[in-house]
């Protein structure tokens, strides 16, 4: 699918509970407070806890009054016709449409994906300028990006979701001459020390070689992300009550966020201007 403009990013893993929702809504509300237009579009038909995020963000500046930056959203679900062939017709033609309403309008879309394989999971790695994919600093889910050697923690043998990006990744190249910036983020981080996070770490190290994609770290494990959900806020908004210091562990997050950003090298505006706030 041909394209200008918006610069994409991608958050999968076809792995339920890796985090890729709330870095998503993290990424657009960080990216709004830097003075960009965000567009988000959710493909996750079963779960769609972005577009839970922006219901519950919306509904908290109502009650509250509170004037937060939101993303424009979509949410797209699945078609669920008899034809398989008329299914996927549908459903490209209505992730086409979404793109093409904000691709010219705003300068970064970010899009959702499920934790399994569909047809729009595989539209979306399609047009991916950036894929985040976080993982969860555990042997057991690298498992879907590869079977690793149990002596030598190397990947030995491509899972199904790291061969659906490949293939992205082949198209894109042969079709535009461009390279999806493929980049696996270490999240639910344990804060203490251990063996098993070493093994995760050198295991991670070993697939970026192989599958030519890089390795940031992540966030850590906190229980502040579950209880912001009910609000649709995050670490970069202020506090409802001015008087409120921000605890540790918001400002560890916020830090947190802020360093994957620089890591992901996406083409942001410079530090001194105002965010540009958007209604959807």
């Amino acid at each position: 699918m041909a394209r200008d403009g918006a610069h994409v990013i991608v958050v999968g893993n076809e792995k339920g509970g890796s985090g890729k929702s709330t870095t998503a809504f993290h990424l657009a509300v960080y990216l709004l407070y830097a003075g960009h237009r965000v567009a988000t579009i959710d493909v996750d038909s079963r779960q769609q806890t972005l577009t839970h995020y922006v219901r519950n963000r919306r509904a908290h500046m109502q009650e509250t009054g509170r004037k937060l930056p939101n993303p424009l959203h979509f949410h797209l679900p699945s078609a669920w016709g008899d034809s398989l062939k008329e299914n996927q017709q549908a459903e490209f033609d209505m992730f086409r449409r979404s793109v093409g309403e904000v691709e010219n309008k705003v300068d970064f879309l970010i899009i959702d994906t499920p934790g399994f394989d569909t047809n729009l999971t595989r539209l979306a790695h399609s047009l991916a300028d950036t894929l985040v994919t976080p993982v969860n600093d555990s042997l057991i889910d690298i498992n879907v990006l590869a079977r690793i050697d149990p002596d030598t923690g190397l990947p030995i043998e491509t899972s199904h979701y790291a061969r659906l990006v490949q293939r992205a990744r082949s198209e894109r190249l042969a079709i535009g001459g461009e390279v999806i910036d493929w980049v696996l983020v270490r999240n639910r981080i344990s804060m203490l020390a251990s063996r098993n996070a070493r093994q995760v770490q050198g295991t991670l190290d070993g697939i970026a070689t192989r599958f030519g994609c890089r390795l940031a770290d992540g966030i850590a494990e906190r229980v502040i992300f579950r209880s912001l959900f009910p609000s649709g806020t995050t670490v970069f908004d202020p506090l409802e009550d001015e008087v409120e210091s921000a605890s540790v562990s918001h400002v560890s997050a916020r830090q947190e966020y802020r360093n994957l950003v620089a890591s992901l090298n996406l083409p942001l505006l410079p530090r001194h201007v105002e965010p540009i706030r958007l209604s959807a």
